[in-house]
Order: structure tokens, then sequence, then C-alpha cells
């Protein structure tokens, strides 16, 4: 017989939340690991004692977190969102017939905020980590990423001349006019200025003066943050996440992010033994922070960088360069150009004579080389990268990080940011990162046998596993995000 359903809505009901999420659901998993009651006095102070009730500061993270977990960061959309599913109404704790805030208020309390609320939260989560055993804390794997602001190419202006120095050049004009000047000797028609080149330095976004032209090779040019995070790579949990202005090189970076690791670990007894990074990172400064800093870099250097000089052979004992022809080049002096640089130049007698001149020399008289002061830590990092570990560090960072900002990008809401503002922004991609480590707590099922065995390991007997394992194929060790 066929059945034929007739609806008609009930006047009253008997229906619980709780009954309809599944257990195994995401949100009902994240309501019953998340403790956020310390939010209230960390946001109490930007209240007072009087007037309407604000939303509940618990409800205004959560619903942040909904819309990174569902992809949609819009506030319009998150409460869109939440108004429709029955499972984010028993997160937050609203029940189906009451009114959500208005995506509005989310938008404001925002900006309230202070960026210092949103760390806290942050490491709230990472110490919910740490005390699973999830990470070590040791080797972090530091990598970048550019996320599109909230503003188009055509909103770029030219920056204004200063108003001073437009004051200075009215006045001579005004004197020059009072001491007789014909008319016809001064044009009325002022020369047409050079075009100067788009850059960040002559030019800047009216919508949001903190983004940053930029572009990835084979890219469109946009406007954008620069997102740098870190990642431990025993379990791939971000350590550290925040926005920089696009025009910095990742170089500029390594050292704020390294102390905002040490910030978020410290507390927790976890000290950072290595940092791993692209060739990006790489710079003299970069390399002796790190020795200042007790840490194990594995950056590659530089392609700039040479290990020797194409037909000149350095003599440390005697600090000297040696040409191809047996000349000698001494050290004169030292030099302040992207570092500071020692500088080495050969006798013009012993060049006058020499048969390779022309080639070696050109239309100079002497031949003069700069080397950096910094060089033996180049060529340190070099051979530490040419050996058996090193090259195994970088596959290590391949596998963890790059993952990592995959899923941040395409799942999780950071591939735009919705605000304006580098602040707002720096917000935006802590809570991803937040997200992102949720996701991977409520995944975590323990560590196994394997794990366990590592972790107890010195970095060169985890190397010496790994070889035993490709030789072998005895057993299997994770390198990549399950």
């Amino acid at each position: 017989m066929q059945g034929k359903k007739h609806y008609q809505e009930k006047l009253f009901t008997n229906f619980q939340l709780s009954d309809r999420v599944p257990v195994d659901n995401i949100y009902r998993k994240l309501k019953e690991t998340l403790d956020l009651q310390f939010l209230y006095s960390a946001t109490s102070k930007y209240y007072g004692k009087d007037g309407q009730k604000s939303i509940d500061p618990i409800v205004f993270f959560k619903l942040l977190l909904v819309g990174y977990l569902e992809n949609q960061p819009s506030d319009r959309r998150i409460v869109n969102a939440a108004a429709m599913r029955l499972d984010i109404l028993y997160f937050i704790g609203y029940d189906i017939d009451e009114e959500l805030p208005w995506h509005s208020t989310l938008s404001r309390t925002r900006q309230l905020y202070d960026e210092d609320v949103f760390n806290q939260l942050f490491k709230q989560v990472l110490k919910q980590c740490i005390d699973k055993g999830m990470l070590t804390g040791k080797r972090q794997a530091v990598d970048s990423v550019y996320v599109k602001a909230n503003a188009a190419l055509d909103s770029i202006k030219e920056k204004a001349i200063m108003e001073d120095a437009m004051a200075f050049t009215s006045q001579l004009k005004d004197e020059e006019s009072k001491q007789g000047n014909n008319d016809d000797q001064i044009s009325d028609k002022p020369e047409d200025p050079k075009p100067q080149k788009r850059t960040n330095a002559n030019r800047v976004s009216t919508t949001d003066p903190d983004s940053r032209m930029s572009v990835k090779p084979g890219k469109v040019m946009k406007l954008n943050y620069l997102s740098q995070l870190s990642v431990d790579t025993s379990s791939y949990i971000i350590t550290s996440i925040g926005a920089f202005h696009a025009d910095k090189k990742d170089s500029q970076c390594l050292d704020a992010v390294i102390d905002k690791i040490d910030n978020n670990l410290k507390e927790y007894g976890l000290t950072v033994e290595e940092v791993i990074a692209d060739a990006n990172y790489s710079s003299s400064s970069v390399l002796e922070s790190l020795i200042s800093r007790g840490i194990t870099g594995y950056i590659p250097n530089t392609g700039t960088y040479k290990q020797e000089r194409d037909g000149f052979a350095y003599d440390a004992e005697n600090d000297v360069y040696k040409c191809s022809q047996g000349n000698t080049l001494k050290f004169i002096g030292y030099k302040n150009h992207h570092g500071v640089s020692k500088t080495y130049m050969s006798k013009r007698s012993d060049c006058k004579k020499c048969p390779i001149r022309m080639k070696c020399l050109g239309k100079s008289t002497y031949k003069m080389l700069t080397s950096s002061i910094t060089k033996p830590l180049f060529e340190e990092m070099h051979k530490r990268m040419n050996d058996d570990y090193g090259k195994q560090m970088m596959t290590i960072r391949k596998s963890t990080v790059e993952p990592v900002i995959g899923n941040l990008i395409e799942y999780l809401g950071m591939r735009k940011v919705n605000t304006i503002g580098i602040k707002l922004a720096n917000k935006c991609m802590i809570m991803a990162g937040i997200a992102y480590n949720l996701k991977k707590l409520i995944k975590y099922g323990g560590t196994n046998f394997w794990d366990a065995i590592i972790s107890l390991l010195e970095p060169q007997a985890i190397f010496n596993l790994i070889a035993i394992k490709t030789a072998t194929n005895q057993f299997r060790i994770k390198l990549s995000p399950v």
C-alpha cells in the first residue's frame, strides 16, 4: 500500500538537541573537549557593570570556530549556517527557538578584544595537545603562505606628497614671481613627471592600507598578507601562526616566529632544538640568531651562495685569495653592503701582464672580491644540508608544514581574510590555527609503538632507524599526516 505523508506543524513538541546530535559528530566532541570558562575573566576588562548585555564571549569564539571549521569565515554566513544546523546550535548552547546574535555583533566583538585574548585561546588548545602527549616541541618546521587581503588592486593609489614639501615649493614660486620673473620665461605647463614603477614603496590601498602587493611566480599580483606558521614535526600541531606584511622576506620574519614559538611552549617546559625551513629563510642574521638561541637550523643556502669562487682559492691561514695564475688578492678592509663583508684586491702590476686579463677584469685594472664575514656560517650550513641527516630533514619539512598549509587554505577558511588591517588579519589566522589544532586533538588516538620509540631517540638514531627501514623494509615509519 502506497504511503502518503501529510505534514502539519505541532503546537507543542518534546524535543532535545542532545538527542539529535550523533555521538561521533565533530561539534559534540568539541563541546565535550573544550573548556572555555577562562574567557569570562580574560574578557571582563572590556565591559562595564551597567548597560545592555553583550554576546557571551564563549558563544562568540565558538561561532568564529564554526566559521573556520565550515570553511565559511564570513560573519553573515556563520550566523546563517548556525541557524540551520542542529549540531552547531548544540555546540554554541542555543535552542532551536532562540534568536542568534547578529552578524555585525561578531565583527564588533572581534575588533573589541585584543590579540592577547585570541592568543590565550590558542595556548589553551595547545596545552590540551601537550597534555595528551601529542608534541615534543623539539623540532619545528617553518613556512609561509600569502593570504588574500580584503581589498582589490583597483583600490591602489599613489602615496600623497608630503604637505610641507608642497608648501615649500609654493613659497619658492611666489618669491620668484615677486622678483620680477617674466611670464614668458616661466612655463605655465608643469613638466610631466616620469612614470614610477608600481611598488609598495609608492603605492597604497585606500581600502586596506596594511595590505601589500605581492605575487608568486606564474600567478596574478594581488593584495595580500603573509602568514607565517610553525608546525611540530612529531604530530603536525601548529605551534605558532600570525600575520605579517606581504612585502617582508621570510628571513626577516623568522626571529619573530621563533619568539612566538618560545612564548607558546616555554611555560609547558618544552624547548625548541631544531628548526627546518626552506632557502627563503636563509640569511646571515638568521644563522647568527639561531646560534645565539642554541638552535640547530636546517635551512638550505640561497642560490647565490657559492662554496668556491671560480678561478680563486681561499687561503684561510694567510687570509688571502689566490687566482688561477698564482697572483694574490690581499685583504684591504671591510665593506657594509647587505651585511658586513671583507674586501680583497689584487695588485695592478700583477694583473697588467696576466694572460687572461681581459676575460677576468674587462676594463678594470685590478681584481676585487668581497666575502661576507659570516661565510663560515653558510659553509657550515652547506655541509650540514648535504649530509644524510640534513637531506632527511628536508623530506620531513615537506611532509609536515606544507600539507598543513594546504589544509588551512583549502578547508579552514584561510584563503582570504574578510577583515581590514593587519591586527584583525592576525586574529583571523590565529583562529584558523586553533580550528586546525582542535580537529587534530579530537581525532588523536594515542601514540603508536614506533612513534613512542622515535620520541625517545636522538636525531642521529632516528636517521639510522629510517635507513634500516629503507634497507630492510621490515617496518614503516609515518612521515606524513594521516
